[in-house]
């Protein structure tokens, strides 16, 4: 699977080089996307307990180590484009915790109609 966005992730990692779980966290998500193609969400899923469907649109949010890093991503067809990524703390701040605010940051970003 092709990985687009992935220096968000590699920034990141670059900035917390002394938090090995979520660095090596960060590398198996890298691996698993380049050598899985999850054609559904139970393959997903089973694969990825953290993968949480956050739009039927195919975007998810994964929870990254003890650090609580969260990544948004696309999935279509062979792709898996990073959208977003930060801390919890960000998350909660950008997204509320809530699909529907998730839902309106994806349109207002022109990922969906």
């Amino acid at each position: 699977m092709e990985i687009i966005g992935r220096k968000k992730l590699e920034k990141l990692k670059r900035k917390n080089l002394g938090n090995v779980s979520l660095c090596n966290a960060i590398d198996k998500l890298f691996k698993q996307l380049e050598t899985k193609n999850w054609n559904n969400p139970l393959e997903l899923v089973k694969d990825r307990p953290d993968a949480d469907n956050v739009h039927s649109d195919g975007f998810y949010f994964f929870n990254l180590s003890v650090h609580r890093t969260m990544v948004l991503i696309e999935f279509e067809e062979g792709e898996a484009t990073i959208v977003w990524c930060g801390t919890h703390d960000e998350y909660v701040q950008t997204f509320n915790n809530n699909k529907k605010t998730i839902e309106k940051w994806l349109r207002e970003n022109g990922l969906i109609n």
